[in-house]
C-alpha cells in the first residue's frame, strides 16, 4: 500500500499526489467541478490561464473551502502562465502582469505552484524565467516550474544561474514514460507532475466537449479496446483508471486526473490502498512507446 500522499518539492512545499485537473472543464462548469473535488478529499487543484477556467476554479473554492471546513492554506493550487499574447512571446513585466490577473481571477493572494506552460522563444524563456523567480522571492507563488520542458530547456535556465525549476508538469503514462527525462529530473531534484495519465483508457475524452485536436491526435482508435490495463486492474481489483493513478503514484509523479462526475471523482482518489508488484512494474516499462502523445517541440498550442 502507498502510504505518502504527499511529496516535497525543494522549496520545501509539499504538493499533494492526487490533484484535480481542469483542462476543458468549461469556466461555467468548474466551480461545481471544483466544489465537488474538494468535497471528495481533493486538496490539489489544477488550472492554467490557457484553459479559460481559473474565475470557475476560484468560485468552487471559494465555496468548497466552506462546505469542507477547510482554510485556503489546505488547498494546494497550480496555475500556469501562457508564454504568449497576440502572437508574441511576453516580456518579463508582461509574465508577473498574467500572474496578478491569473490570481485576481482565482481570487487568491498566491498560488502554490506556477509554471510557464511551454516553450517558445528562447530569450523571451529566459525572461519570463527570471519574472518566476522574482514571484517566488515576492511571496505571489510558493515554488515555481515549467512545463513540457526537456532537459536542453531546463539547462538553459539554470545556467541563468537563478532558481532550478522545482518541478516540470509532462505527459507521463505507460505509454509515455519518459524514462532518460525522469532520471535527468531527479537528478537536479526536480519534481515531475503527471498530466494525461488516462490516455490509455478507451474511454479517454469521450465526453462531450473533451475532444478537440490534440485529443484525436493522441487516441489511437481500436487500440485501447484491447488495453492489457484492463487485466491487470481486474487482477488488482480497482477500475482501469485507477490502477494507471496508481502507476503514476508509485513511480512518486503527482498526477491530475479530471472528471465532472461525482462518482468518478471520488474514485480517481482513492488509489492508495493497493500496490503493483515488482513483476507487473517491469512489465508495464516494457510498454513505453518512446513518445509523448500529447506534446512535440513542433506543436505547442496543442497541449493542455
Amino acid at each position: 500500500m502507498t502510504t505518502q500522499h504527499e511529496r516535497e518539492l525543494t522549496s520545501g512545499v509539499k504538493i499533494p499526489l492526487v490533484g484535480f485537473g481542469t483542462f476543458l472543464i468549461p469556466d461555467d462548469e468548474t466551480g461545481t467541478a471544483t466544489e465537488n473535488a474538494l468535497a471528495a478529499g481533493y486538496r490539489h487543484i489544477d488550472t492554467a490561464e490557457l484553459y479559460a477556467n481559473e474565475r470557475g476554479v476560484g468560485e468552487g473554492l471559494r465555496r468548497g473551502l466552506h462546505q469542507a471546513g477547510i482554510e485556503r492554506g489546505d488547498v494546494f493550487i497550480t496555475t500556469k502562465l501562457w508564454p504568449q499574447a497576440q502572437g508574441r512571446d511576453k516580456t518579463g513585466a508582461e509574465t508577473l502582469r498574467s500572474l496578478d490577473e491569473s490570481l485576481n481571477r482565482l481570487g487568491v493572494d498566491q498560488v502554490d505552484l506556477y509554471l510557464i506552460h511551454a516553450t517558445f522563444g528562447r530569450e523571451q524563456r529566459l525572461e519570463q524565467w527570471a519574472a518566476l523567480a522574482e514571484a517566488y522571492r515576492s511571496g505571489k507563488a510558493r515554488a515555481i516550474g515549467v512545463s513540457n520542458f526537456n532537459a536542453s530547456h531546463i539547462d538553459e535556465l539554470i545556467e541563468t544561474g537563478l532558481p532550478v525549476p522545482h518541478a516540470n508538469q509532462i505527459e507521463l503514462h505507460p505509454w509515455s514514460q519518459k524514462p532518460e527525462l525522469v532520471a535527468y529530473l531527479k537528478q537536479k531534484g526536480i519534481v515531475p507532475i503527471a498530466y494525461s495519465s488516462l490516455a490509455p483508457l478507451s474511454t479517454w475524452r469521450t465526453a462531450s466537449g473533451h475532444i478537440n485536436g490534440k485529443t484525436r491526435h493522441m487516441r489511437v482508435e481500436g487500440e485501447q479496446a484491447d488495453s492489457p490495463f484492463k487485466k491487470l486492474a481486474e487482477d488488482y481489483g480497482v477500475s482501469e483508471a485507477q490502477f494507471l493513478l496508481g502507476w503514476g503514484v508509485q513511480n512518486g509523479y503527482p498526477v491530475l486526473p479530471k472528471s465532472t462526475k461525482p462518482d468518478r471523482i471520488r474514485q480517481n482518489l482513492d488509489i492508495f490502498s493497493f500496490r503493483i508488484d515488482d513483476a507487473d512494474m517491469e512489465y508495464i516499462r516494457s510498454l513505453d512507446r518512446g513518445t509523448g502523445l500529447a506534446w512535440g517541440e513542433i506543436d505547442p498550442i496543442t497541449h493542455g
